[in-house]
């Protein structure tokens, strides 16, 4: 039986920050940098593009915030939109550098080294947020190194009294390809066995966030065509309930660029296979159109989307979280 956690005072009360009046975590995500900076240069962006990348999290932090609970920034980049956020949405900000070191096998991780916990709490910050890419079939050599990382990081979260949000993006290190049918096939043993360590109290994590357990695209009904095929409904129901058997712990999906339907679409698939999951971090399914905007059009242009689809995408994302996601106050003592 997987037993409840307590949590601190301060800690619950910047959960309740982060949070719904209802326990529901609704938060919007923009601490992309280098994926930001791709996106700005796919769309012919000519310029400063280290400003444009600050102006544009302002833009989506003034806009948006009013219709989340609350937003993920990096300090990097991201201040600056930290300072025009709604009043009543709370802030995690991001302790990790973007993308992980690629000249050894393993794809560590390191942080930004002008940043600690204390300091990302002085920011502001209601949590820290840490990515990790974890391969559950690694060799021992590689995962305990990421082991002892995460450990370091949940003590500091915990000698500074903040939460701490850990995102867990699954891999193949034998593939490369997530998007692959091969990558489809073994993705739930990925993800729903990396949660289960992660969800020891000796890494001191608050609340999990997390990839859906199957790639929806290969799944019956959602699939292109039946070669497609990888899951059956049922199979996949499954597999997300399976997956939420795994962890005392609150967690939360992100929307790993997928499509704004398909996100929302995809939530109503986990309710529907009872999952207990407490809400999203949600990033390009809401502002990823808008860059285009933001480089062909302008700031009073991007504006006006961000005013009216990025609402939109804002507003059902919400009706559909009201729908689906579960209170994360039943998951602590």
């Amino acid at each position: 039986m997987l037993l409840k956690r307590s949590l601190t005072e301060n800690k619950r009360y910047h959960m309740e920050q982060l949070s719904t009046t209802t326990g529901i975590i609704a938060a919007l995500a923009i601490d992309q940098r280098g994926a930001l900076r791709k996106m700005l240069v796919a769309e012919g962006f000519e310029g400063d593009t280290e400003q444009a990348i600050v102006k544009f999290k302002q833009l989506v932090s003034e806009e948006l915030t009013p219709y989340s609970s609350s937003i993920l920034l990096d300090p990097e980049y991201g201040l600056p939109a930290s300072k025009v956020k709604a009043t009543g949405s709370g802030l995690l900000l991001a302790y990790e550098q973007t993308g992980y070191d690629a000249s050894e096998a393993g794809r560590f991780p390191d942080l930004i080294q002008t940043y600690s916990a204390l300091r990302l709490k002085e920011d502001g910050a209601d949590a820290v947020k840490f990515l990790l890419y974890y391969d559950v079939d690694e060799t021992a050599e590689i995962n305990e190194r990421k082991h002892a990382f995460v450990e370091r990081i949940g003590s500091e979260c915990l000698a500074e009294d903040i939460p701490f949000y850990l995102e867990l993006l699954s891999y193949d290190a034998t593939n490369s390809d997530n998007g692959s049918q091969e990558f489809a096939k073994i993705k739930p043993h990925k993800v729903s066995n990396m949660m289960v360590e992660f969800s020891k109290d000796r890494y001191h994590v608050d609340v999990l966030k997390v990839e859906v357990p199957v790639n929806m695209n290969y799944v019956e009904g959602f699939a292109s065509s039946e070669d497609d095929v990888v899951y059956t409904r049922d199979e996949a129901l499954g597999y997300f309930k399976e997956q939420s058997n795994q962890t005392k712990l609150p967690f939360i999906f992100l929307s790993a660029g997928v499509s704004a339907k398909l996100f929302q679409d995809t939530l109503y698939f986990a309710r529907e296979a009872g999952s207990e999951f407490n809400g999203v971090l949600c990033g390009r399914a809401t502002w990823k159109a808008g860059v285009n905007v933001f480089v062909n059009e302008g700031e009073a242009a991007t504006r006006q989307w961000l005013r009216t689809t990025g609402k939109q995408n804002m507003d059902e994302l919400n009706k559909t979280l009201a729908h689906t996601a579960t209170t994360w106050h039943s998951k602590f003592i």
